[in-house]
């Protein structure tokens, strides 16, 4: 299932990998009975669809940033590493705390991270695998030694709960990594990235930006809501998905019969089900843990690693691949050798 790693992607100075994860999503689970009560939906019907069970819903006094603080210290820990120490907080969300300042100086605050720089990337659920590929670029090339990377939403305050189409789908969450050094043939050894701009509008919040500013005259209330075109984001989904794990496979010069496991986006358990097929693996080598937590966009992917180390689903030397797709719409992919932890 593994074999040996080739050397770091071309131009890395330094090869990068994960020090640790961790992960926070809010108390309050809402399950598909619960919705029932205010939507015209069914529990048969979200399950057949989605393979969606419950999701997770932040209190009123939780923002983006506060999850994805609680996700950023578990990360910390587990790796071992100081707020103090940090040199980079990425923060990748559509769901910031407000248009400014960034979430990410306000988790920078929140942790006491001192010497550390900051900045927002959104990408939509693309974001924390754009993210984990931009913060890796300031190890690689020596810049930092230690980059946080997290990725958290509140999607729930994007949803319309009179459309069933889409707050069925998303919930609350985050994730975190701690970038460093490691040692040669481990770490980050292969990526991909695209955008399809065309499709942007299949997946959007129109108002609230400089477009369609909240003042604008006969905004539609309606406009401040996630709209998708469920079909044509499903179709994309299913075509980009499994692809661009194979890309990313393609440029570490490796193939999906070497994965040990495939942690895609978790936005539906039919689409995660299409990729497994296109890369032709067993389902013990998907993780999936979409029925309990729904889509949290930028929160799905480091949430699933997270969980999956919790699981010992990962051991040292694994070929482990992440996907997310979103809108843009976009898609990005890793391929990392796990393990092969430096002193430096």
């Amino acid at each position: 299932m593994t074999s040996q790693a080739p050397n770091s992607p071309q131009g890395y100075k330094t090869p990068v990998g994960i020090l640790g994860v961790g992960h926070f999503v809010p108390e309050e689970v809402v399950t598909n009975q619960d919705l029932t009560k205010f939507v015209d939906t069914t529990d048969e019907w979200i399950v057949g669809r989605t393979g969606i069970r419950a999701r997770r819903r932040a209190r009123p006094d939780q923002a983006t940033s506060d999850l994805a603080v609680e996700a950023a210290r578990r990360a910390l820990q587990a790796s071992g590493t100081r707020a103090e120490d940090l040199d980079l907080i990425i923060v990748a969300t559509m769901t910031p705390d407000c248009p400014m300042p960034a979430t990410a100086s306000m988790v920078q605050h929140q942790l006491g991270a001192s010497k550390a720089g900051g900045f927002d990337l959104n990408i939509a659920c693309s974001g924390f695998v754009y993210a984990l590929v931009t913060g890796a670029q300031f190890v690689a090339s020596g810049t930092f030694q230690r980059v946080l990377v997290v990725g958290a939403d509140c999607m729930t305050r994007l949803m319309n709960w009179k459309d069933r189409s889409t707050c069925v789908l998303f919930g609350d969450g985050a994730g975190a990594v701690v970038l460093g050094p490691v040692e040669p043939g481990y770490g980050i050894i292969g990526v991909h990235t695209g955008v399809n701009g065309a499709g942007g509008p299949n997946l959007t919040v129109k108002a609230g930006g400089s477009r369609l500013p909240s003042w604008s005259e006969g905004v539609n209330p309606g406009d401040y809501y996630l709209q998708m075109e469920g079909p044509e984001v499903f179709r994309f989904a299913v075509s980009v998905m499994g692809e661009a794990a194979i890309k990313a496979l393609e440029n570490a010069g490796l193939t999906s019969e070497q994965v040990a496991l495939f942690i895609p986006h978790q936005a539906n358990a039919r689409i995660i089900e299409a990729s497994r097929k296109r890369l032709n693996l067993p389902l013990e080598r998907v993780f999936s843990n979409v029925e309990h937590y729904g889509n949290t966009s930028c929160g799905s992917v480091p949430i699933a690693l997270s969980e999956a180390l919790e699981q010992g689903r990962i051991q040292n030397g694994d070929l482990v691949v992440l996907v997310g797709f979103g809108g843009g719409l976009s898609w990005a992919s890793v391929a990392l050798r796990w393990g092969g932890l430096s002193n430096s």
